[in-house]
């Protein structure tokens, strides 16, 4: 019985091990492509149509601490923070609408700072605002346009 245990620890410990390493190259993976060292055969296109050119750019304040910001890239790709924590994914955009596939977030707990943004999942855009909605369609806040 004794023996039994000792081998479930054992088990144990290489599943730490694996899921330590796992991890690790996840990390290492986002680093990478946070760094602009992404495979372009791997971005998302923004759009196949001349419309999407228009949300491309800087929405919100990035420079303002505990502010909601996202910024479009012309390769498809989003980045911003909700106020605490990193966003990050991809989007398409016909005409006005921008969808995010998939926004993903960080997880930090920042008393006091609310973070609407990480819910965001689709908007509409104008040549000054951006209203973001969430997955249900309802609209969760507004970023204006910076550049």
């Amino acid at each position: 019985m004794f023996t039994g245990t000792r081998s479930n620890r054992g088990r144990t410990a290489v599943l730490g091990v694996i899921g330590a390493a796992v991890l690790g190259f996840a990390l290492a993976g986002c680093a990478s492509g946070a760094e602009g060292g992404a495979d372009a055969s791997t971005t998302a296109p923004a759009a196949e149509s001349g419309d999407a050119v228009g949300v491309v750019g800087v929405w919100g304040d990035p420079g303002a601490q505990n502010t909601p910001s996202l910024v479009f890239a012309e390769d498809g790709k989003v980045t911003g923070t909700d106020g605490c924590n990193r966003l990050m994914g991809s989007w398409t955009a016909d005409g006005d609408t921008v969808e995010f596939a998939p926004l993903v977030s960080t997880r930090m707990a920042c008393e006091g700072v609310d973070t609407w943004l990480s819910g965001g999942a689709s908007g509409t855009w104008t040549d000054t605002s951006l209203v973001v909605l969430d997955e249900s369609g309802t609209e969760i806040g507004t970023l204006e346009r910076s550049e």
